[in-house]
């Protein structure tokens, strides 16, 4: 028995000293975030974990992050902040103080951004995000927090020199927002461009966010008669403006939203009333948009829907840039180190599936956003930096005449 003993030690000793002179595995770099999984958000969060993941995944497949002679698999840490911004931030605070994850990706919403890059600033942690464009994120000379999404003053952009070409020309323009940091931009922006293109401003009125009753500003557009109605909100209120506005038959020359028209679940969601809705995206699936990890934008989109079962839109595509960026960075740096990365990060200049990724001194990149619309079972792109792209369908007929 104590023979037996010994040989069956010796083994076990023999094969520890064999499995610990392997090759040492270089630990995993891990990528934390904290994104609306359930909430009224979560139609939208679900975008970015999901994009998330499926970019960790390519970039895995393809031997993962060269980090000086190292190559490092990513690896994701993702917490539901249950669409709650005071969840989201302690949930960032865990992250970094205890998880001690490597470095951020960022949640949806800007709002939500915009507090929880406060986290990433104290711990100076980068921090990169596709889900928050508001301008106030970007102000405050941050600089451990970077965006993928354009500048939501000038979201509506394209929208309005659009407008100016149009025939017949629109003369009044109803501009209504939500009072999130978000919307609040996009209003700030979006008056001195339609003062400049000498359009007039017959209703102003901001509505408090997650609102669902429409009526009584959709009666003052019916009463003013107003040519063209833009929105900045978000994708529920949206829905519901656009079916209130049937039922109360308001029909303007035109309505545009910031968010919902590239959506395909907010087009299912309405139908046929979809049609005419115009609104704007900073990303389409182009296989022009080369990419290293996926080839180009049109095969990434291609791989997503077989993966997930939806399209990806702008949201979906800049998530994956982010994750694309931090990956660039990391091997541009040759280090996680969180200062030297951020340093790598303010420096990128890259293709992506997204498009062309170079930070601006705040932090943020500009794409232009192309105006696009629903044209029956279609997504039109109608308007871009060249002029028009497809004819719009415009103006838009009464709801009884469709």
């Amino acid at each position: 028995m104590s023979r037996t003993i010994v040989r069956l030690a010796g083994a076990l000793l023999g094969a520890a000293v064999a499995f610990s002179s392997l090759p040492a595995q270089a630990a995993d770099i891990v990528l934390g975030a904290s994104v609306q999984l359930t909430g009224p958000e979560s139609n939208t969060g679900r975008y970015y974990k999901d994009a998330y993941q499926f970019t960790v995944d390519k970039i895995n497949e393809a031997g993962g992050v060269k980090v000086g002679n190292e190559q490092r698999k990513l690896a994701l840490k993702i917490y539901d902040n249950q669409s709650d911004v005071n969840l989201s931030v302690r949930q960032y605070t865990q992250l970094v103080s205890k998880d001690k994850v490597d470095l951020l990706l960022g949640p949806f919403a800007s709002n939500f951004a915009l507090a929880d890059s406060a986290v990433s600033e104290k711990y100076r942690i980068p921090m990169i995000q596709g889900g928050g464009a508001s301008d106030q994120i970007f102000s405050r000379k941050f600089k451990y927090i970077f965006g993928t999404l354009a500048p939501a003053s000038n979201y509506f952009g394209s929208t309005v020199e659009m407008l100016t070409k149009l025939d017949p020309a629109p003369k009044s323009v109803a501009l209504l927002y939500a009072d999130d940091a978000f919307d609040v931009s996009v209003a700030d922006g979006t008056r001195p461009l339609l003062q400049k293109a000498g359009l007039t401003i017959a209703i102003d009125e901001r509505y408090t966010s997650n609102a669902s009753d429409f009526n009584s500003l959709l009666s003052q557009i019916k009463s003013a008669n107003v040519d063209v109605v833009l929105v900045a909100g978000h994708e529920t209120e949206i829905l519901n403006f656009v079916r209130q506005a049937k039922s109360l038959a308001v029909a303007p020359k035109l309505y545009s939203f910031t968010v919902g028209v590239p959506s395909e679940d907010f087009r299912k969601a309405l139908g046929a009333d979809a049609d005419y809705a115009f609104g704007m995206s900073a990303w389409l699936p182009s296989a022009e948009l080369k990419d290293r990890w996926f080839g180009d934008a049109a095969k990434f989109a291609e791989a997503y829907k077989a993966k997930y079962n939806y399209d990806p839109d702008y949201h979906a595509a800049s998530g994956a840039a982010d994750v694309e960026a931090l990956a660039q960075a990391i091997e541009n740096a040759g280090t996680v180190d969180p200062a030297k990365v951020r340093d790598a990060i303010a420096a990128l200049s890259f293709d992506s599936l997204y498009g062309k990724i170079a930070f601006a001194e705040n932090g943020q990149i500009n794409l232009p956003q192309t105006v696009i619309q629903v044209q029956g079972d279609k997504l039109a792109a109608v308007y871009g930096a060249k002029g028009f792209m497809e004819k719009p369908k415009y103006p838009m007929p009464a709801w009884d005449k469709r």
